[in-house]
């Protein structure tokens, strides 16, 4: 019920806001500088980005992005009035233009979010009559339209601003430094605090924010921002498992490591909220030593005595395993919250693949997003298209039939395409239906008014105020039927109207419907739930050699790591990021039926992230010379085991996968010197994590004898 209530109260502000902008830039345009054109761009811009477009933010930053975006949208308006000189060339930029803005979406949720709004700015102008003479009028309103929308938005109650994704991530660090306080102190075990920091690390996953708040932009922040969140999340996941289990009190060596990585959890939590980098060698510091010296001590002293036990027992070394991931993941947190503030990190000791990004500039990481999302699989690629051929299509049908105010017909299209066939038809239905009776009624009102100015004028702001309330609250059929109301009062305004506007109105809308609907139906009409599929399995089949080649390169040594990403890490990336795409459109898409309902697609996703961890921090050895050949034969068969089964995951097979990876022989760890079996258990811990990633995600019912701890990187 608050819920709702809140809902309703942001979407009435939305509507003031764009009202009174609306109303201030309209009345003097049309009736004290008899300029209709220019009252017609003071009428959509308000319109345009504060309907249209879901802008991210509140207040003043969502008046800072109308501002942003007021010049792109000159440029539109310029190109679509030079272009209406004919219906092919306005076809063409059609198309060209409705493909690049649709795709832009791939730099970041602030493009994302004003791409439909600045479609209207070319739908607007690329019609007839060709009139460049108009130019200056059409800037003009286009102009006075943005300038009042951004005084509104920053000025007339404005939203409260609600909190980043960068304060969220602080939060998250306040509570995984406290469960790593509580782990120091022996305060264990806690079922309650391990839920409490698993709904932490959940609050945590993209798919809770609201899409323009989400950071999925190409440059380096925003890339640091979401590689700080995933590693947050696993950190709060590797402390619950801490706090779950019966602590070690004699085991000091984990308590100090401990200790550092809360004390690095609350100055990068510090950080994060200042919003800028600590000072002193652009880094984040964690105590008196670097979490990632403390690291290398824990490393020199976890193979030691334990409560003066020689060798240290198992489950000790199982626990130092998760403790050194929990550290792994601080390390990683720090190092992208550093980047994400402006910090130019050093990357002494760490893995150059897992942070590959930090010293590329902003046009190169654009153009491999860009690169990267140039493909038939990809599900903006596939929208991108999708919304340029139907934009494309109803400008040459609106064009070539002489449609009276032909632009409604790409409006339909922009508003009403949806990313599957079936969401697309509930639309059009509800469309349908709402027009009509919106037609019906605008007619029955120009009927009864006639040409009274005044009675149109003196509804306008009534009507906006009302639909632009009610409508984006009730679905389709509400927000057409009052918006043709609008459109049919304002237009009356501008010049002698009949009830033929309503009968034009609906041919419109209608017309751009069949279109929309067509081109869903021919074009991806499955959407995400097509893809999903293909794009996970894409992602195991490129994880699979990356769980032999680390296993491998820490029993056997990889040599010297390389300055960038290897082409198995480059791979597994780009299908990563491809697959985190169709996840979050698949959960945006109606469930037609049950594909996918068996397969648990996060943890497919956190299987992939987990894979390149560990391909990013397990080979950090020069080998184990002196591993007996038992052992690595072991090692060697377990992860083979791992990546088999991954690739048989990538089929799908209707019983799911299971994966059982041998523990190590206790009469094999019997016979590893006492410096290498730790490691030994680093791989151990984490192929029995993977193997348990890949049960869920494929759909596997679990046994009653449960795989090992989760506890890998």
């Amino acid at each position: 019920m608050a819920e709702g209530l809140s809902a309703v109260a942001r979407t009435g502000r939305h509507a003031a806001h764009v009202t009174a902008a609306t109303a201030a830039g309209f009345y003097p345009a049309l009736y004290l500088l008899d300029r209709p054109v220019a009252g017609v761009y003071a009428l959509f811009t308000p319109i345009a980005f504060g309907i249209l477009s879901p802008l991210p933010g509140a207040g003043r930053e969502r008046a800072a992005t109308v501002l942003r975006a007021v010049p792109a949208a000159a440029v539109l308006v310029v190109l679509g009035t030079v272009l209406a000189v004919g219906t092919w060339p306005a076809v063409a930029g059609m198309l060209a233009v409705g493909f690049a803005l649709a795709f832009g979406a791939v730099c970041g949720p602030r493009i994302a979010g004003a791409a439909p709004g600045l479609q209207l700015f070319y739908i607007l102008a690329c019609f007839p009559p060709y009139e460049p003479g108009t130019l200056p009028q059409r800037l003009a309103g286009l102009a006075v339209g943005g300038a009042l929308l951004a005084l509104a938005e920053a000025f007339l109650f404005p939203d409260a601003p609600e909190p980043s994704y960068r304060e969220r991530i602080a939060d998250a660090l306040d509570a995984a430094a406290r469960a790593a306080s509580g782990v120091v102190r022996g305060e264990g075990p806690d079922p309650e605090e391990a839920g409490r920091l698993g709904a932490a690390g959940r609050e945590l996953r993209l798919s809770r924010l609201p899409a323009g708040a989400r950071p999925t932009g190409a440059g380096r922040t925003d890339r640091a921002l979401a590689q700080a969140g995933a590693a947050t999340r696993r950190l709060l996941d590797q402390l619950a498992l801490l706090t779950a289990h019966v602590p070690a009190p004699g085991d000091t060596v984990s308590a100090d490591l401990l200790r550092g990585i809360a004390a690095s959890c609350t100055e990068t939590a510090t950080a994060l909220r200042r919003g800028r980098r600590e000072r002193g060698r652009g880094r984040v510091l964690a105590g008196p030593q670097l979490l990632e010296e403390m690291v290398a001590d824990f490393l020199k002293a976890r193979g030691g005595a334990f409560d003066g036990r020689e060798p240290v027992p198992r489950a000790v070394l199982v626990r130092r395993s998760t403790v050194l991931t929990a550290a792994v993941s601080a390390v990683t947190v720090r190092t992208a919250a550093s980047l994400a503030l402006g910090g130019r990190e050093r990357l002494h000791g760490l893995p150059r693949e897992q942070f590959w990004y930090a010293a590329e500039g902003t046009a190169r990481l654009v153009a491999v997003r860009i690169r990267g999302n140039l493909t038939r699989r990809s599900v903006v690629f596939q929208n991108a298209l999708r919304t340029a051929l139907g934009l494309a299509l109803a400008r040459l049908v609106a064009g070539s039939l002489d449609l009276t105010h032909g632009f409604w017909v790409l409006l339909a299209v922009l508003t009403l395409g949806r990313t599957t066939a079936g969401a697309t038809w509930s639309a059009v239905r509800a469309a349908a239906a709402g027009t009509l009776a919106g037609a019906f009624a605008a007619g029955l009102l120009i009927v009864g008014a006639g040409g009274a100015s005044g009675v149109y004028a003196a509804l306008l702001v009534p009507m906006m105020l009302v639909a632009f309330t009610l409508g984006p609250l009730g679905g389709p059929a509400r927000g057409q039927g009052l918006f043709t109301l609008v459109v049919a009062t304002a237009f009356a305004q501008i010049a002698p109207v009949t009830w033929r506007l309503a009968e034009a109105r609906l041919v419109d809308v209608l017309t751009g419907s069949a279109i929309g609907l067509l081109c869903g139906l021919l074009a991806w009409p499955a959407g995400a739930r097509a893809e999903i599929r293909y794009a996970m399995s894409g992602l195991l089949r490129a994880a699979a050699p990356l769980v032999r080649a680390a296993s491998a390169a820490v029993t056997d040594g990889g040599g010297a790591p390389p300055d960038g990403p290897s082409p198995g890490v480059r791979l597994a990336l780009h299908r990563l990021r491809i697959a985190e795409a169709a996840y979050a459109q698949y959960r945006t898409e109606p469930a037609a039926d049950g594909s996918g309902a068996a397969h648990d697609w996060l943890a497919v996703l956190d299987h992939g992230s987990r894979t390149l961890v560990g391909a990013y921090w397990l080979p950090r050895t020069d080998g184990m010379p002196g591993l007996p050949p038992d052992a690595r034969r072991w090692a060697r068969k377990a992860a083979e085991e791992v990546a088999t089964a991954t690739v048989r995951a990538a089929g799908f097979p209707p019983d799911g996968v299971r994966a059982r990876p041998a523990p190590l022989p206790p009469e094999v760890a019997a016979r590893v010197p006492v410096p290498l079996l730790a490691p030994l258990t680093d791989v151990e811990v984490w192929l029995h994590a993977l193997a348990r990633d890949l049960e869920a995600g494929s759909g596997a019912r679990p046994e009653e004898a449960p795989l090992p701890e989760r506890a890998g990187p």
